[in-house]
């Protein structure tokens, strides 16, 4: 598979469903079709409207949507991006908020680079924008990076998060969630190892695999089942003609995109034919709980091969970051000489991408830090996507972290002070159509 043939086979299958789905709904709602009193042609037409934007959404990055912040002056202030740091593989983003005191919460959010786009955490982020100043780990598409930039593997990751840490300051607080919470870990390491006055004041790990085999899950299993060289030769594909990464060896997002569905495949399917009925009888509606939960999760992006690759031999095969042997550029990256940064895990009860124990293990790493900067939370029924986007993250887990990084910073008043916001003023999380967020299988953000 490792040819530009199949990326491009693959690219030609999502094309052709397009302008299937857009054939069948152009066909199907002529208004001749009208004076002929049968559902068909309603229903084939609201399964071309479906059919097309569900395979045309699949090219196109998602817009963050964050326009305005309400201060507490209670009036909205306009939010700017502001790209602080650009560079090939990724840009370090902040959002401002504009006319408003700046925060003395300086976050920076560091997104999965796992198939979806970092806007997977915009809810998380316009849930922080009221409290913090933030900054947000923007990756890009690998498809779209020319192959003369070189490679782009978990150690280039690893320093991409080192240069955003110092650009930031060291009077800041992390949050990662789930992928790229080991590598944070490291990072922060390197510069505790290397750069002491460029560290973070507190980093905060949410759901992610510190060590796989803590408590192992399909996920998990999964990098066991499989050897390198298969996986080289079953899941790696060259980019095609059509974008300017041409000839870059990439995990497709399209093959990621196959991957969750088949995860929940009984859901999604159910989610998909309730949609086409609602379609068919009118009372769907473009902004609806389906739309806006599948224009995220249908938007996929290419990784970098050696980054997926290096992903599964040394994270979950060889365990690294679980033994404390880690390297950049041959380099031994020591937990242990994080003395001065406050960590804080967070682990959802029913996660089943990155089971509870997995990033837990983080805190049995850092041997030097001691036990008062250490911290835990296991959050009761709580799934992977609702320990940081969902009800969980809006209700309970929020308020928790919020309290960490103000105990950390010296800040008076512990939780929440000085905000005056209630989870009641959070932006609603877009779970999965006609599920409960508590159940499993929201979505990886892990390469799997």
């Amino acid at each position: 598979m490792r040819y530009m043939a199949t990326y491009d086979l693959m690219e030609t299958a999502r094309n052709t469903n397009e302008w299937l789905g857009a054939t069948a709904r152009a066909m199907a709602s002529y208004p001749v079709w009208g004076m002929v009193p049968n559902p068909a042609f309603n229903l084939l037409a609201a399964w071309g409207r479906v059919t097309e934007r569900s395979f045309a959404r699949m090219t196109s990055k998602p817009d963050w949507g964050i326009r305005t912040v309400v201060g507490e002056d209670g009036r909205d202030h306009l939010v700017d991006q502001e790209r602080v740091v650009e560079r090939p593989f990724g840009d370090l983003v902040r959002f401002h908020v504009r006319g408003r005191p700046e925060k003395a919460r300086r976050v920076l959010l560091v997104a999965p680079m796992s198939g979806h786009y970092a806007t997977l955490l915009r809810s998380t982020l316009a849930s922080l924008l009221p409290d913090c100043e933030v900054w947000v780990t923007d990756w890009h598409n690998a498809r779209d990076i020319p192959v003369s930039q070189g490679k782009f593997d978990i150690e280039d990751y690893t320093l991409y998060l080192a240069e955003f840490m110092r650009e930031i300051g060291a009077d800041s607080h992390v949050i990662a969630v789930c992928q790229p919470v080991p590598l944070a870990l490291a990072a922060v390491a390197l510069l505790a190892g290397e750069e002491p006055e460029a560290q973070p004041r507190s980093l905060t790990l949410i759901g992610g695999p510190i060590d796989p085999d803590a408590n192992p899950t399909e996920v998990t299993d999964f990098g066991r089942r499989v050897t390198m060289g298969q996986l080289e030769h079953l899941a790696l594909q060259r980019v095609g003609a059509n974008y300017a990464g041409v000839g870059r060896m990439v995990y497709p997002g399209l093959m990621q995109l196959a991957s969750f569905i088949s995860m929940n495949l009984d859901r999604h399917s159910s989610a998909f034919s309730d949609k086409i009925l609602e379609s068919a009888k009118g009372t769907d509606s473009e902004r609806d709980r389906f739309n806006r939960f599948y224009d995220e999760y249908l938007a996929v992006m290419d990784m970098t091969a050696e980054f997926y690759m290096s992903t599964v031999e040394r994270i979950f095969k060889d365990r690294e970051i679980a033994r404390n042997a880690f390297t950049i550029n041959g380099k031994h990256v020591d937990f242990g000489k994080i003395t001065q940064v406050a960590v804080k895990v967070v682990e959802g009860e029913n996660d089943d991408i990155s089971a509870p124990g997995q990033c837990r293990a983080a805190l049995d790493l850092l041997t030097g830090l001691p036990d008062s900067m250490k911290a835990s939370h296991l959050e009761p029924g709580a799934g992977h996507y609702g320990i940081f986007a969902g009800k969980s993250w809006r209700t309970n887990i929020r308020p928790l972290v919020l309290d960490f990084i103000d105990v950390n910073s010296g800040l008076p008043g512990g939780r929440l002070a000085g905000a005056g916001y209630s989870s009641a003023d959070l932006p609603e999380a877009v779970e999965a159509p006609g599920v409960e967020e508590t159940e499993p299988g929201e979505g990886a953000c892990v390469p799997v």
